[in-house]
C-alpha cells in the first residue's frame, strides 16, 4: 500500500517534511496554459467540511517543466503528476513531455468547464502518448462508477483515482454563497461514505490499482478503505489542519491492522466485499 496526498492538498515546496513523510507526492493539476483559478473567495468552511472553488490555479506546463518539476524532483520522493485540460489533445500533449513519473489524469475537477470528450476518449489519447503509468482520477458524480471504470480501463488505464469532491453550496448568515462561483467541491469527513461506495463499486469492475481518498483522516478511515477495495490510500482536506496526518495515520493504520488480525495493508484490501460475497454464498 501506497500513502499519498490528494492533489492539491499540500505544497510539497513550501512543506517538505510533510511531503517527503509520504510514499509519493501528487502535484497540484497542471495544464497547458497558466491559470488563475477563480476569483475569490475560493474556500470556504461548510458542515463536516469544506468548500473549494481554486479553478486549476498553476503556472502553466511550461513553467511546471522547467522550475516546479526539477524542485519537486530534489525532494527524493516518488512523483505523480496531476494533469488537466480542456480537450484530449491538451491532456496527450502534457503526457507526452513527462518522463520517469506516474501520471493521474484530473478527469473530474468540479471548479472548471470539463473537456467535451468522455473519461474513456482522454485516457485513449494519453496513453497514446506516454509510457507512464496512468491512473485516472474519476468523479463520484457518475450513477454507474463501474462502467466509467471498465470504459477507462479498456482505454489503457493503469490504475484508477476515487474520488474527486462532490459539487456543493454554503452560504453565510445573509444567505448569500460564501464562495464568489457559487458553488465549490466539498471534502472532508463527510465525503467519506460517498467515497466507499465509489471504491467498491470500481472494485467489483476491475482489478487495477485503486487509490482511495475522500474524508480519510485517521488509521480506521484508511483501513475502511482498503476493506471496500482500494490498493492506496491517500490524504486530502486533513492536510490543511494536521501537517503531521501522514506519519500519524500510518502509525494509527498500524494498530488497527493489528487489531483486525491482519500483518499487512494489503491483506485487508477488499475484505468487505469479501464478506458480502460469502453471506450471498
Amino acid at each position: 500500500m501506497l500513502l499519498v496526498n490528494a492533489s492539491g492538498c499540500l505544497d510539497a515546496l513550501t512543506a517538505p517534511a510533510t511531503a517527503q513523510a509520504f510514499d509519493a507526492f501528487v502535484t497540484k493539476t497542471v495544464t497547458p496554459d497558466a491559470r488563475g483559478g477563480n476569483p475569490p473567495v475560493r474556500i470556504a468552511e461548510a458542515e463536516s467540511g469544506m468548500l473549494n472553488a481554486i479553478g486549476l490555479a498553476n503556472p502553466g506546463r511550461e513553467r511546471f517543466l522547467a522550475d516546479s518539476l526539477p524542485a519537486l524532483r530534489a525532494l527524493g520522493v516518488p512523483l505523480w503528476v496531476s494533469v488537466g485540460g480542456f480537450a484530449a489533445h491538451e491532456y496527450a500533449e502534457t503526457c507526452a513531455r513527462l518522463e520517469a513519473v506516474t501520471i493521474e489524469l484530473n478527469l473530474s475537477c468540479p471548479n472548471v468547464d470539463e473537456a467535451p470528450e468522455s473519461a474513456a476518449e482522454i485516457v485513449a489519447a494519453c496513453r497514446a502518448a506516454t509510457t507512464c503509468t496512468i491512473f485516472a482520477k474519476l468523479s463520484p458524480h457518475a450513477w454507474d462508477i463501474g462502467e466509467t471504470v471498465r470504459a477507462v480501463e479498456a482505454a489503457g488505464a493503469d490504475g484508477i483515482s476515487l474520488v474527486n469532491t462532490l459539487r456543493g453550496v454554503a452560504l453565510d448568515a445573509r444567505l448569500r454563497p460564501k464562495l464568489a462561483r457559487v458553488s465549490g467541491g466539498y471534502s472532508g469527513p463527510a465525503l467519506k461514505p460517498v467515497a466507499l461506495a465509489a471504491v467498491c463499486a470500481a472494485r467489483r469492475a476491475t482489478s487495477l490499482p485503486i487509490v482511495g481518498m475522500g474524508g480519510v483522516a485517521s488509521g480506521r478511515d484508511a483501513l475502511e478503505m482498503l476493506a471496500c477495495g482500494a490498493t492506496h490510500v491517500a490524504l486530502g482536506t486533513v492536510l490543511f489542519a494536521d501537517p503531521n496526518a501522514p506519519s500519524r495515520v500510518r502509525d494509527e493504520l498500524r494498530d488497527e491492522l493489528e487489531r483486525a488480525g491482519f500483518e499487512t495493508p494489503d491483506a485487508a484490501s477488499g475484505v468487505a466485499l469479501d464478506a458480502v460475497a460469502n453471506l450471498a454464498n
